[in-house]
């Protein structure tokens, strides 16, 4: 671009933003269109975005590779007898790093009761989780040690009476200042010594939306063979795996049912879980809700285009016999249309603008009253202002092309 070129486009630039001076109302009000639609914009990128980050970070609490298997216990024929056993035991465990080549590592859980097992430690009393797990239990799950140490081989194999809790267990039976490692916790009978604690785990999204049943954080973790002892039974209740790639889950969970299937002649049926499923569910819930909140924003753009339109085309017919002055004085026709698209692209940007501000304090705000630190989406920030620049063109060529087009004697003959 010449500097020739450069001095038009200055000059219509400031007569555009001179006549937006002339009508400050229509103006501002047009500006605020545009906005509150950017602002919407941002708003729901950045609930969806701050969303997605923390329910992504609750489920790797899991572990994204996790799946378990387990007997199914529902008999859908009500005149065949119901087999006894859970359908896995200690021997299987043996025949799996052989044949189950998508299985990274595997963990027994034995439980009883999984809730309300009462624990008591020097006169305070709780109910726990009460599981029986296997050293790689640990990792599987993704959980991280405040204090203390994992099983070991020797606390399997020997049934020791050991212990790891989780965070609320420490705190209700302990204090959240007092180290518990070496401590004792009853059950029942048992006495069993802490050898280490848990940190905290954050499920609250996944409780909410009904995907967490119980409360990881009052967890108490025996050595499986010990439960099974006070069970009197070698039965595994559910095998707790990690698949070696996200992408090999469903492999993984073939090779492990098809192993116990063979191994006890097909006379169980097995349930089998992925976090396949869960993650699927919470993208939905994402999408259905930035679907929602993205096609009230857009609606608020549209009103916001649909101003400036009603402005510029406003505009053009005041100004009906300034652009007919101007085309005979030898002004250009795409001078008149430049004017006209940049009276529209000034409003844009300036709503666009204001709209990412206003946005970035909305989602600061809507951070602080939810207790949840979303951050700022700044690629919806700035597709959003792009976006206004967009609206804001379309809705402004048609009134632009329309004074473009008019003819000099007929604009200047226009009362």
């Amino acid at each position: 671009m010449n500097t020739l070129h450069v001095g038009i486009f200055n000059d219509v630039l400031l007569q555009a933003i001179s006549s937006l001076k002339e009508n400050k109302l229509r103006t501002v009000l047009s500006v605020m269109g545009i906005t509150i639609g950017i602002c919407a914009v941002m708003v729901v990128g950045t609930v969806s975005q701050g969303m997605k980050k923390y329910i992504y970070q609750e489920l790797e609490t899991y572990g994204l590779e996790t799946l378990w298997v387990y007997r199914k216990w529902k008999n859908d024929n009500p005149f065949r007898r119901v087999r006894q056993g859970s359908g896995i035991n200690n021997d299987d465990l043996k025949f799996m790093p052989s044949c189950c080549a998508s299985v990274k590592q595997v963990t027994p859980v034995v439980y009883h009761y999984k809730n309300n097992v009462p624990m008591h430690s020097k006169g305070n009393f709780t109910n726990a989780n009460l599981e029986g797990v296997g050293i790689a239990y640990i990792d599987i799950n993704n959980d991280k040690f405040n204090l203390g140490r994992n099983f070991r081989q020797d606390d399997i194999q020997h049934r020791k009476p050991v212990a790891i809790i989780g965070s609320k267990i420490r705190e209700t039976l302990f204090g959240v200042h007092t180290n518990p490692i070496k401590k004792v916790i009853r059950w029942g009978d048992i006495r069993l010594t802490v050898i280490g604690v848990l940190e905290f785990k954050d499920r609250d999204i996944l409780s909410q939306l009904g995907k967490a049943d119980y409360d990881v954080n009052q967890r108490v973790l025996i050595p499986y063979t010990l439960y099974q002892q006070q069970l009197g039974s070698k039965d595994i209740h559910t095998l707790q795996a990690e698949a070696v790639s996200v992408a090999m889950t469903g492999k993984a969970l073939n090779e492990l049912t098809e192993l116990l299937k063979r191994r006890h002649s097909y006379r169980y049926e097995y349930v089998t879980e992925s976090m396949d499923v869960w993650i699927a569910t919470a993208e939905d819930l994402l999408r259905k809700i930035s679907f929602i909140g993205l096609l009230a924003a857009l609606i608020s753009l549209l009103v916001g285009g649909i101003g400036i339109m009603n402005i510029m085309s406003t505009s053009v017919v005041e100004r009906t016999r300034e652009i007919g002055i101007r085309k005979a004085l030898g002004a250009y026709r795409r001078d008149i249309l430049l004017q006209f698209l940049l009276e529209a692209a000034v409003i844009s940007v300036i709503g666009g603008v204001l709209g990412m501000i206003l946005g970035i304090f909305a989602g600061f705000g809507i951070s602080y009253l939810s207790g949840y630190d979303l951050g700022i989406s700044w690629s919806t920030a700035i597709l959003a202002v792009l976006v206004s620049i967009i609206a804001g063109m379309l809705s402004g060529y048609y009134p632009a092309y329309r004074a473009a087009s008019l003819k000099p004697v007929d604009a200047l003959r226009y009362e």
